[in-house]
């Protein structure tokens, strides 16, 4: 067992807890990164799969996310632009496969009157919303008790209009059913993204991809690092903790340290046992907050096919197996990827069929009924499955039931004595994103040096700024 003393003991080595340990050691602290897996970058993970880039986690940037951007512009790190030209296809509740061109479904008229009279109306709710406090917004109380599902056709009784705008929020980023969580979790997703119109445009959202892969960003980060910093392989499953400080066991390295930075999701604080235990209101509250379940789906062929027939591979189906595709090949590589995603319940279709190979097959079939017979041949096919994975249990981010958010969001980011709680799932701007998880990181290591130092922490920092550009400014 090694014994290490250190100022600050960061658990977790995802973008949250990397960009935190990175901005606290450039501020002349000493720090000790404990990770439980073999690989740093968290929920962001990069395979190489017949010659293919695979990116089994997160993995775009958009132009609203700054946090992120700044970071990769300080480690050097070059975007590419998703591939974007050609008609898109979208799958009829009827089962029809319709190419369009342009931002509207191609639905009747009316149906895109109503789905345009509930974006302007999460505009203006998002709007209302300071990401970082939605529990304030005028209506939080009245909007946290109302599922989204039964929200939206509240305000309208169009049923199609009401699927495809619940695709973009439900299925599309917090993996979970509509009726599950409330209509002011679904404005907090609008307000960190800056509009709901920005979730609705797939261009703007799934704007760019890193040239490392996403998950490069975090090997980079953990590069600069000094040496004896980083544990892999060291999952802390005891946390002591005083007034004076903590002792934070891993596998085979005990860290004594000042502070210690929880940059793992809410879901699995429960995996540490805490001497004393936690605060009743912080052990209810984690209670509330859970993982939502989406499969990624990777499709690799020898060509782009679907470009050649004037196609982007952008397909939507809100009623179907596969919601989401597509087109997913890596900067340079000439293969054709497609990636899918297949959302909450219709994901627990899957994983309940027998054998892979029966899931390929249905899988390839669903998407085939987007993009034709060619889709059924793939080189390489692979379902992201972080449900099952023991450090994650679940995809893309932790989000709370219904009536959650304005009960238990005011004290989420409360430290308890040392411990700080610093991931993207606490986010207010870059909610749920990599974006957050870099702001987070950085507005952690700057409440604590703010504490370590004496001084005094600055509430309006949004984490965008490096904390050597904020002290210059």
């Amino acid at each position: 067992m090694k014994n290490l003393e250190r100022d600050v003991v960061v658990i977790g080595a995802g973008p949250s807890g990397l960009t935190a340990a990175y901005e606290l050691s450039k501020a002349g602290k000493t720090v000790a990164v404990l990770e439980a897996r073999d690989r740093v970058g968290g929920r962001t993970w990069t395979e190489q799969m017949d010659g293919a880039t695979i990116e089994i986690g997160g993995q775009w940037i958009s132009p609203d996310q700054t946090g992120l951007y700044s970071l990769i512009e300080e480690l050097g790190i070059e975007t590419f632009e998703r591939y974007k030209q050609g008609k898109s296809v979208y799958r009829t509740e009827a089962g029809e496969a319709i190419v369009y061109e342009g931002d509207d479904f191609p639905v009747a008229e009316s149906t895109v009157a109503e789905m345009n009279k509930l974006i302007e109306l999460m505009n203006q709710l998002a709007a209302e919303m300071n990401p970082d406090k939605p529990w304030e917004h005028p209506r939080a109380a009245e909007l946290d008790t109302i599922s989204f599902h039964h929200f939206l056709r509240n305000n309208s009784d169009d049923e199609t209009a009401c699927n495809n705008i619940g695709l973009f929020i439900a299925g599309g980023m917090l993996t979970k059913p509509a009726h599950a969580f409330s209509a002011l979790q679904a404005v907090l997703m609008a307000s960190s993204a800056g509009s709901f119109d920005n979730l609705v445009d797939e261009d703007f959202i799934l704007d760019r991809r890193m040239k490392t892969s996403m998950q490069g960003v975090s090997i980079e980060v953990a590069k600069r690092l000094p040496e004896e910093t980083l544990f892999l392989n060291n999952p802390v499953l005891k946390l002591e903790w005083s007034d004076e400080g903590v002792v934070a066991h891993g596998a085979d390295v005990t860290v004594k340290a000042k502070k210690v930075v929880l940059a793992v999701p809410p879901n699995l604080y429960s995996r540490i046992s805490y001497f004393p235990p936690l605060p009743r209101w912080q052990q209810v509250t984690h209670q509330h907050q859970s993982m939502g379940l989406v499969i990624k789906v990777h499709a690799v062929y020898e060509t782009p096919f679907w470009r050649e027939e004037g196609l982007s591979g952008t397909c939507f189906g809100p009623n179907h197996l596969v919601q989401e595709i597509y087109d997913n090949t890596f900067d340079g590589e000439e293969t054709g990827t497609l990636v899918g995603f297949i959302s909450d319940v219709e994901a627990d279709k899957v994983w309940s069929l027998e054998s892979d190979e029966e899931r390929k097959e249905v899988v390839l079939k669903a998407m085939a009924e987007f993009l034709g017979e060619k889709t059924l041949d793939p080189k390489v096919f692979y379902l992201s499955d972080f449900g099952s994975e023991e450090w994650t249990r679940g995809a893309y981010a932790t989000s709370y039931d219904l009536g959650g958010l304005h009960r238990f969001g005011p004290t989420q980011n409360d430290n308890v004595g040392p411990i700080y709680f610093s991931s993207s799932d606490l986010a207010g701007e870059g909610f749920q994103h990599v974006d957050g998880a870099v702001r987070m990181g950085r507005r952690s290591a700057a409440r604590i040096l703010a504490e370590l130092d004496g001084t005094s922490y600055d509430e309006s920092y949004d984490g965008v700024a490096t904390l050597t550009e904020k002290a210059n400014a």
